[in-house]
């Protein structure tokens, strides 16, 4: 465990060294880790793609999963939203990702949802938490960047449930939104930034069944001595726009005084860099340990158009498992 400075400035060192690292960072820019070699070290488990430092798993291993919801407040959540909701009016905000912490039970291990989850992006730390995350937060390769905001979801068993989705009026603009303020951040650091494919539909299977997401993609050009700054040009872009709102520094305001508890790791990033090319993830899909019990975090992006019943009730659905 480190301070997120050090993190910043030993992925500085070991970028400009070209020297593979794990990295990860909280969403309040307060704590992190930083691993040198890391697939030659196995205190946190991860992968990225097709990199990963866990041995592969025995597919008959893992026994049917089960997760249970055990409690969840509407009424708190209500709480929430509608002190977003007055920062909406006064136009503090344009768009915010509110999110919350639901106890939960599961008959598997932190170490078996990581092995056997079907993500791009997995991390374990033990005793601490797991993560196997969907989202991109930026990719580089060669001096091309690109992030992948994914805002819009919904249960691919509805009726029309693509068409429904796509023709959303408030997915449509949170999606605007989100991707308006990504394609700013990445004017920070680079050149030729933008948006290359906007809004597109990605399946996502779960442990009860198949949802929809939409996401962009959007791309800039970096300097070639991209490699020494790593660390700065990264923490830049945090926290990450599509897990918190914009503008950023009122938005984020806002959720410290709605959600009154520090997120941590969970919207925080972790990423693998190879020594020539960085893949990163946003850290949803996220299950924490506390004092002896599991907590599911779990979010969505909240406009002036959102209805507080459908919000809590996406919060709700995206409580899952990827275990087919």
């Amino acid at each position: 465990m480190n301070d997120a400075e050090t993190v910043r400035r030993e992925m500085n060192r070991c970028g400009a060294a070209r020297r593979p690292f794990l990295f990860g960072v909280d969403f309040e820019l307060h704590r992190g880790f930083f691993v040198e070699e890391p697939l030659r070290d196995k205190r946190l488990l991860f992968a990225v793609g097709n990199v990963t430092n866990a041995e592969t798993a025995v597919a008959d291993t893992c026994p049917p999963p089960e997760l249970h919801i055990l409690h969840s407040d509407a009424e708190e959540y209500a709480r929430k939203f509608r002190r977003v909701r007055e920062g909406l009016l006064r136009g503090d905000s344009f768009l915010l990702n509110l999110t919350e912490r639901t106890p939960i039970a599961t008959n598997l291990t932190p170490e078996q949802i990581f092995r056997y989850s079907r993500a791009k992006y997995k991390l374990l730390f033990p005793g601490r938490f797991v993560c196997f995350s969907p989202e991109s937060f930026v990719r580089i390769q060669g001096n091309k960047i690109a992030s992948y905001p994914m805002k819009g979801t919904i249960d691919a068993k509805l009726p029309d449930a693509e068409r429904t989705l796509m023709e959303s009026y408030k997915e449509l603009c949170e999606h605007y939104t989100i991707t308006d303020l990504i394609r700013n951040d990445l004017n920070m650091v680079a050149e030729e930034v933008r948006v290359r494919r906007f809004r597109y539909v990605e399946s996502i299977r779960t442990l009860r069944g198949e949802i929809l997401q939409t996401s962009s993609e959007i791309t800039g050009t970096l300097s070639p001595s991209w490699h020494a700054n790593i660390g700065d040009l990264l923490f830049r872009l945090l926290p990450a726009g599509s897990i918190s709102g914009a503008p950023k520094p009122s938005t984020l305001r806002i959720i410290r005084e709605a959600e009154g508890i520090a997120r941590g790791y969970y919207t925080g990033v972790f990423g693998y860099f190879d020594g020539s090319t960085l893949d990163s993830a946003v850290m949803i899909r996220f299950i924490e340990e506390a004092e002896g019990q599991f907590y599911f975090r779990s979010g969505g992006g909240i406009t002036i158009n959102s209805d507080e019943a459908e919000e809590y009730r996406e919060v709700l659905e995206k409580i899952y498992l990827s275990i087919p």
